[in-house]
């Protein structure tokens, strides 16, 4: 719906000095609710994967599946979720995905009772196409909100929410998955009896349904809060005046587009394995329960980086700190995969700090000098994320050649974030006017 200028302003008019106008502070707020949400019940996840190991005697290659298919969502997802914005607008896609999403919270809590790894799978696809849909809504708004040079700084912070909530949730999950079931409290190789695995499937319900029941409270709030438009300059384009333009002409989203393909491998990778990584004999002998208690300070390493980052960015250009965090997450992943011990678990650990920028600054030097073909690849860059499909692949090396050699994959994805930030970041030059076509 179009906003009068008597009413409230577009995101799109030009901000007062320092970035983000004040009417606005609120808007930022509730969506960082949003990416608070996501967030955590991603992250249960990686909780959730070694306890699904357990009750379903899955191989490295099945468990890393289940991860998979939640990115697949992602592919196949992205873009019926920009055309639904297009068709009913930000402020009811974000409900939509909201009730998506606890629609998906509830379907786990049968796939528990049942059991089932079939109907797991596709309950999480569920709730991943929700999830999907806030992405592609929310990352453009807070990304365009205000000043172009601060959108990197401006996402990193509001993305520093997200990171809270994936600290919390290791907690939450370890405590209310992990913490109720015998495969949790047990060591690593324990072998359980059909019965324990039974019982264990039911420590599953409890937490999806206190999840369903506030992603429902958060989309009755959504709905009765005035969020403003996006305006017309960051609009899909006419489909006439579409014809004469390009997104594969602009350098920034050509390499963006792979790059956050790629970063999610390798994030995704390091959350996923990290329990069974740290629970084997060799690195810290601890059972399930207390490595996803230490699963936390990943995941506060990353928050801590993104309010590091939002700060340092104000300061220096997005680009020169992406390449220097790609340089230490490529260092320390090589001290996880060549040493052993506390100082191999740590420094997974420390990972998470290096990581935490990677995300919201590619994403947002990706839609750089984009014009009225943001919104279009805005939606390309979301459906990269589901290149955290490609988790399996570290699943199978992890079988074929052991857990710990499996991260040099990691490392090896860290060495395109920084061919990225050194050289595949840079804008084309091609002039764009807020609200008019390209001129090439």
């Amino acid at each position: 719906m179009a906003i009068t200028p008597t009413r409230q302003p577009t995101l799109t008019e030009a901000p007062p000095e320092g970035g983000v106008r004040p009417s606005y502070v609120s808007a930022l707020v509730l969506l960082g609710t949003l990416f608070f949400m996501w967030g955590f019940i991603t992250v249960i996840n990686n909780t959730l994967l070694p306890h699904l190991r357990s009750v379903f005697e899955l191989s490295y290659t099945q468990t890393t599946l289940i991860e998979s298919v939640w990115f697949i969502a992602y592919f196949f997802a992205s873009i019926p979720s920009a055309k639904l914005i297009e068709r009913i607008g930000y402020k009811k896609s974000l409900v939509v995905g909201l009730l998506i999403m606890a629609a998906g919270a509830v379907g786990m809590t049968v796939a528990a009772s049942i059991p089932s790894y079939g109907v797991t799978l596709v309950m999480l696809f569920v709730i991943a196409s929700g999830i999907t849909l806030l992405q592609v809504a929310a990352n453009p708004y807070v990304a365009v909100i205000g000043s172009p040079e601060t959108a990197s700084a401006r996402l990193n912070l509001v993305q520093a929410l997200n990171s809270a909530g994936t600290m919390l949730a290791p907690l939450f999950g370890a405590y209310l998955i992990l913490g109720r079931s015998t495969s949790g409290t047990a060591k690593s190789g324990a072998v359980f009896t059909q019965a324990e695995r039974l019982a264990d499937a039911q420590s599953v319900v409890l937490p999806y349904v206190l999840v369903a029941i506030v992603l429902v409270i958060l989309a009755v709030v959504i709905a009765r809060f005035p969020l403003p438009a996006m305006g017309t300059s960051t609009s899909r384009m006419a489909k006439a005046d579409r014809k004469n333009h390009s997104l594969w002409k602009h350098r920034n989203l050509v390499f963006g587009i792979p790059a956050i393909f790629i970063y999610l491998i390798a994030e995704i990778g390091v959350a996923n394995l990290f329990v069974n990584f740290v629970s084997q004999p060799q690195i810290a002998d601890l059972t399930h329960e207390q490595a996803g208690r230490y699963l936390t300070f990943l995941w506060g390493f990353m928050m801590i980086g993104r309010f590091l980052g939002s700060f340092i960015m104000q300061k220096i250009p997005a680009e020169t700190v992406l390449a220097a965090f790609s340089i230490g997450a490529f260092v320390v992943m090589l001290v996880t995969v060549f040493t052993t011990g506390p100082m191999a678990m740590w420094a997974l650990i420390l990972v998470g700090l290096f990581h935490s920028i990677m995300f919201p600054t590619i994403f947002t030097l990706g839609i750089k000098g984009l014009g009225p073909l943001t919104e279009e690849g805005s939606g390309l860059l979301i459906m990269a994320i589901a290149g955290g499909a490609l988790v399996v692949v570290q699943g199978q090396i992890a079988d074929a050649y052991g857990l710990q050699t499996s991260f040099l994959l990691t490392a090896a994805c860290e060495l395109y974030i920084l061919f990225y930030a050194l050289w595949g970041s840079r804008t084309t030059e091609i002039a764009t006017v807020p609200g008019q076509p390209l001129e090439e």
